[in-house]
């Protein structure tokens, strides 16, 4: 199968599997390709699709979805539960993770396949169970006919400051998928001391991690280490505060507008379910960034690859096309955009952490050998007496 040149500055029809709350289908409408079709089991999801998308056709359970349109991209943010070092860890065959399959049956169905697959999950899988999980994808995209080139993205490459990295696999039956992956390279910058910002944190962990992050927040999660869908911490040094952020900031840490997932309350008055989404959903900019490649991409230099031998671990990069297999060494920085410090990124102020979760991070990390910043357990320590003051004065 030779590759041809990838036609630019054409709208795209994509289809969109396990579609959480559409941070694929935002970042392809807004580098101009258009979503006819949307699937997601969750109804606090469904409730912002339907008033984000309202043109999307829209269907619940990828179980029981019978075909696929005729579309020319097949999307899949696919359920990480089963892949993710903070989930359970079971593998590709996991009950969530192997919903992923559902795809694979229906494009297999199709006479007239999608010209493009792309499909997004955790770096941890490539890792996993020996990365069978990783080989798993390939072997399935590869038996459908389809080239593939896939890469650990970190999401500061765009300027967000949240420190999150998703493999992202792209797949085409006639082109050269590294165009589109490959070919942008930033290389991560270097070391800045940002040791008088603010530091983000896990405060649900504390006995054997802490998510430090200088001048940004760990990822956003689904879950937690309390099996609590959970914001992170963040320590703003020049302020001695230490709160979570707004619901309307980790929004924002996405890429989303402002209230994008207000309407997921109509179904639900927790709060919790929109920190579940957020940290579940599809970096907006990340999707955008392949979405304008697919409109104008760049010759991909293969000359420093290096051929992926048989069950050999996976690198953070590597394609397949034409039926030959490498490593490629890009790094996790497609991109260098503007990066703005987190404390003058959030727009709303803090919530306190809590004296009952202050107290028990605290506790946790006491017991634990793990490294922190200078400062930290003082600003802790600060911080848990201000706030049970204030407790004591509200009584």
């Amino acid at each position: 199968m030779g590759v041809q040149s990838i036609q630019k500055n054409r709208t795209l029809t994509v289809a969109s599997l396990f579609s959480g709350i559409g941070g694929i289908e935002l970042g392809m409408k807004t580098a101009g390709h258009h979503t006819e079709l949307q699937c997601e089991i969750l109804e606090p999801a469904r409730e912002i699709l339907r008033c984000r998308f309202p043109e999307s056709r829209l269907h619940s359970d990828v179980t029981r979805l019978k075909s696929l349109p005729t579309v020319e991209m097949v999307t899949a943010g696919f359920p990480c539960q089963d892949l993710s070092q903070a989930g359970r860890t079971k593998g590709i065959t996991g009950e969530q993770s192997s919903l992923i399959d559902h795809m694979f049956d229906l494009v297999r169905k199709k006479r007239a396949k999608p010209e493009w697959l792309l499909i997004e999950n955790v770096p941890f899988m490539l890792q996993l169970d020996r990365g069978r999980g990783m080989q798993h994808l390939t072997s399935q995209i590869q038996a459908l006919g389809y080239n593939w080139a896939y890469r650990t993205v970190d999401a500061r490459s765009f300027g967000l400051p949240q420190r999150r990295r998703r493999v992202i696999i792209l797949a085409s039956r006639s082109q050269d998928p590294r165009q589109v992956l490959l070919s942008d390279e930033a290389c991560e910058p270097p070391a800045i001391d940002r040791k008088k910002g603010a530091v983000g944190f896990y405060w649900t962990e504390g006995n054997t991690g802490l998510g430090l992050t200088e001048d940004g927040v760990p990822t956003l999660k689904g879950g937690s280490g309390l099996g609590i869908p959970s914001p992170p911490a963040i320590w703003l040094r020049d302020r001695g505060a230490i709160g979570t952020p707004d619901i309307r900031d980790a929004e924002r840490l996405q890429g989303f507008p402002v209230n994008w997932t207000l309407q997921a309350m109509n179904s639900t008055n927790r709060i919790g379910i929109r920190w579940k989404l957020i940290g579940n959903a599809v970096s907006v900019p990340v999707a955008r960034w392949i979405g304008r490649n697919l409109h104008k991409t760049k010759p991909y230099d293969e000359s420093h690859d290096e051929p992926m031998e048989v069950n050999t671990k996976w690198s953070n990069a590597g394609w397949c096309v034409d039926g030959k297999t490498y490593h490629s060494f890009v790094s996790e920085w497609p991109k260098r955009c503007s990066y703005r410090s987190l404390a003058s990124f959030l727009k709303y102020p803090l919530m306190p952490l809590s004296e009952k979760a202050t107290a028990g991070f605290y506790y946790r990390i006491q017991k634990s050998s793990l490294r922190r910043p200078n400062g930290f357990d003082r600003a802790l320590e600060s911080h848990l007496s201000a706030i049970c003051e204030d407790t004591v004065t509200a009584r």
